[in-house]
């Protein structure tokens, strides 16, 4: 594609519609004494010029600007030959890639960052615990706790790339529990991620006995088994979590297993078993939910990694920081949230800036000054979060009682129906405690029916208006 000076386009004598086509000949570089009309100047052709180009620049643009005043004299006496909309101009395009927005929003993503604030201390005790386990070829197992969003996953990730570098002589392993069909599933996924055919083939109990050879051979590195969402391997009997605790203190055993969880007290709860047999106890770790100052620290941190002029407000910070701690102390959600922010003011300068004439005496070189994400962008935000996830609720409401032909659903039910609806359509999804109250919310709103229970999974929640008003307040093609 043709830009600048070669784009004939922009030429003033040329009409609006795009030049002929051009044979062999004619199609090359214009001559010389081609008329110059509107140039398209980017910010990384500015950056990237030489001194010298400058000065050429600088000849260039006076040459045009004395011609420009010799025609201005020259039309003070008779008409002007063209009409005043096609005079020269120069205009900026909005270069979208590499804008602050762009480099803000890149850095406000959920993946492992390299720095993680606030926590120093869990991440001091985890990487103790693989040093002392890995290098000392020592079978063990460690639980993490925590609310979604605490930076159990990132925190433990982070640690073993690290390690990865400067230990050799283990494999790691990490599957999300999530993924599995059912709580066996996770046999077959372990053998295969260890990649040895004559594992891979027998099932059952079968399986299970290969695997334990495998682990406690006396040849063969350290294995870091990581299970992300662990509480979903619940069974019958709870034989999966059990079998996956004990492997670890079998004789010759070189499993280290690290088990992830929302449910804190998922060890004493599901497994008592374990107490009897010390060995066999997991260490214990939890990980707080974040708090306001804490969450203010991180996104201040990821803003300052690429940009000096401050993209988010501080007040919009604090106002984020504040509204999420209140809720759930969850950084992931606080991300998102700011980077959702960021778009809706990118939109907004984007639409004000692509192909705006300069002021006059403005240099081609000075950048706009770009718009803040503020408080009130913020609070547009997490206005409409709240309000998508109160319908995701109600419909997820209206889905079980249809499918199951009755009127009134367990909350846990409920819950896991509503789970399942965000992660395929990739929304963030509340916890269950937080899932009550929504449930609470659009009961006092005249929404839905709760019949409270002493367990509240076992809460029994109907739909008090009809289907019809349902299917007409959520028309959107998404619900």
């Amino acid at each position: 594609k043709r830009l600048g000076d070669d784009n004939l386009c922009n030429t003033p004598h040329l009409s609006p519609c795009s030049p002929p086509k051009l044979g062999k000949k004619e199609n090359g570089r214009p001559h010389s004494h081609t008329r110059k009309g509107c140039r398209l100047v980017f910010d990384d052709e500015l950056t990237v010029k030489s001194s010298n180009q400058k000065e050429q620049d600088q000849v260039h643009q006076n040459q045009v600007l004395s011609s420009a005043q010799k025609g201005q004299e020259s039309e003070t006496n008779s008409e002007p030959k063209c009409p005043p909309e096609k005079e020269s101009v120069r205009v900026r395009l909005f270069k979208q890639e590499g804008t602050c927005y762009q480099q803000a929003k890149l850095v406000l993503n959920t993946a492992v960052p390299d720095r993680l604030p606030a926590r120093e201390k869990e991440m001091d005790v985890i990487r103790a615990f693989l040093k002392e386990h890995i290098c000392g070829k020592k079978a063990g197992s460690l639980y993490l706790s925590g609310a979604p969003g605490t930076g159990k996953t990132a925190c433990l990730s982070r640690i073993l790339q690290d390690l990865g570098k400067e230990v050799k002589g283990f494999k790691t392993i990490m599957l999300n529990c999530m993924s599995l069909r059912s709580a066996q599933a996770v046999f077959p996924a372990i053998a295969q991620e260890i990649g040895q055919e004559e594992v891979c083939r027998p099932a059952g109990k079968d399986l299970m006995r290969k695997l334990e050879k495998h682990m406690t051979a006396e040849k063969g590195p350290m294995i870091v088994l990581v299970l992300d969402e662990m509480d979903q391997l619940d069974s019958k009997g709870q034989d999966v979590l059990y079998t996956l605790f004990e492997w670890p203190w079998l004789s010759n055993s070189r499993l280290v297993l690290i088990g992830i969880a929302d449910t804190l007290d998922l060890t004493d709860r599901i497994l008592p078993r374990l107490e009897a047999r010390e060995n066999c106890k997991p260490q214990l770790l939890n990980f707080p939910s974040y708090t306001r100052n804490q969450i203010a620290t991180i996104l201040q941190d990821r803003i300052n990694q690429v940009s000096r002029d401050q993209v988010l407000d501080s007040a919009a910070i604090q106002f984020c920081a504040r509204k999420v701690s209140a809720v759930s102390g969850d950084i992931c959600k606080a991300l998102d949230v700011c980077r959702r922010a960021i778009e809706i003011v990118e939109s907004d300068v984007k639409s004000q800036t692509v192909l705006k004439p300069l002021s006059e005496g403005q240099s081609p070189s000075e950048a706009p000054v770009p718009k803040r994400v503020g408080l009130a962008h913020i609070s547009q935000v997490i206005s409409e979060v709240d309000g998508n996830r109160h319908k995701i609720l109600v419909c997820s409401l209206l889905l079980l009682t249809r499918r199951l032909k009755i009127k009134e659903v367990t909350l846990g039910k409920l819950y896991e129906a509503y789970s399942s609806i965000c992660r395929k359509q990739q929304v963030a999804a509340v916890d269950q405690s937080e899932c009550l109250s929504l449930s609470g919310l659009l009961e006092s709103r005249g929404i839905l029916g709760l019949k409270k229970n002493k367990e509240s999974c076992l809460t029994k929640v109907s739909l008090k208006i009809e289907e019809k008003e349902v299917e007409q307040v959520l028309k959107g093609k998404a619900f």
